[in-house]
């Protein structure tokens, strides 16, 4: 099979398109053809050496995509009440959670695999699946999002932000926005934002200016840097959600200020909250039935040939996407 991959880590440079063996189903797993891949930065720090990696050179990127089940292994060695139905060849199935996606073919677990309706396409579900469930269990679980409540999402036109914002609205919510740039901020707009500030403005007081002058609800953070600030822009008793350093690590909080202005700080990891195949079920189902009423929108920035991995890597680097991008095999 062919496969996007790299010997030593670098810039996109170290990336690539080569001939390796194909991979084997062993028990409980599934051999995947993959349709589309979804490109993250984590795909970014893995290749740059600064981000957990599975197995040893050449390495493989990638762990989120959709195809079909071209072969299935022997049942898993041991039962497991929540490992889910071994599927069947002809499947159409997505994951979140697979190493080594970036492949014409894929060895995954399959209490990983998450059956795709009919009407979701192969593409949708790689541009959904990671960053789709990462905004649900956000809004549903580190802050569970209620009707009338103001919310302040980081990086808005971002793949996880763009679906921030428009759950958050979805949910009842006023959501106001926080991007770099005037495209970005017109992308935001166009997700459902009533109000978008820029990182050069004064985004802290814009952002409490918009919680009635006191702070908003809640700041959804995957910048990391910004911490300090997303704690400033939230009301007394408020709350900030961390889950993401695309900006670099934040500095330390103090727990007295969280004390004396009865404000809360949670972090968030979708791995904490995928604990089994019915989960990833249940979850992904609510998902895909907000994309297929339409009140979802995955936007997709743009699509390589999975040969032309190195250039993704670099559009991604270069902050101009807007939305999620995609490899092709």
């Amino acid at each position: 099979m062919k496969a996007l991959c790299f010997d030593r880590f670098g810039g996109p440079e170290v990336l690539e398109y080569r001939e390796l063996p194909d991979p084997q189903a062993g028990p409980g797993e599934a051999i995947v053809r993959m349709r589309a891949v979804g490109l993250n930065f984590a795909d970014v720090y893995r290749r740059k050496g600064s981000y957990h990696l599975a197995g040893q050179p050449p390495y493989v990127p990638g762990y989120e995509g959709a195809g079909v089940v071209v072969r299935v292994g022997p049942p898993p060695a041991t039962e497991d009440a929540d490992a889910g139905k071994m599927p069947r060849v002809g499947d159409r199935v997505g994951f979140a959670d697979v190493p080594f996606a970036n492949a014409e073919l894929v060895a995954a677990p399959a209490s990983r695999l998450i059956p795709l309706p009919d009407d979701v396409s192969f593409q949708t579900a790689a541009a959904s699946l990671l960053q789709g469930l990462t905004a649900q269990y956000l809004t549903r679980d580190s802050h569970p999002v209620a009707p009338g409540q103001t919310v302040a999402v980081h990086a808005a036109a971002g793949g996880v932000g763009l679906l921030l914002v428009q759950i958050a609205k979805l949910l009842g919510a006023r959501v106001i926005g926080l991007t770099s740039s005037e495209e970005k901020r017109a992308a935001a707009l166009a997700a459902g934002a009533e109000q978008v500030a820029l990182y050069g403005e004064e985004w802290v007081d814009a952002v409490r200016a918009f919680g009635g002058g006191t702070g908003v609800d809640v700041v959804y953070d995957s910048v990391g840097s910004t911490l300090r600030d997303s704690l400033r822009a939230v009301r007394t008793g408020g709350h900030v959600v961390f889950y993401g350093m695309a900006g670099g690590d934040p500095q330390p909080v103090d727990p007295r200020l969280l004390m004396d202005e009865s404000k809360s700080l949670t972090g968030g990891d979708l791995w904490n909250v995928l604990t089994g195949h019915a989960e990833r079920v249940r979850r992904s189902a609510e998902l895909f039935g907000w994309i297929r009423d339409g009140r979802l929108h995955v936007e997709v920035s743009r699509t390589f040939p999975l040969a032309e991995g190195a250039a993704a890597h670099a559009f991604l680097e270069s902050r101009r996407s807007i939305g999620k991008v995609l490899l092709v095999p």
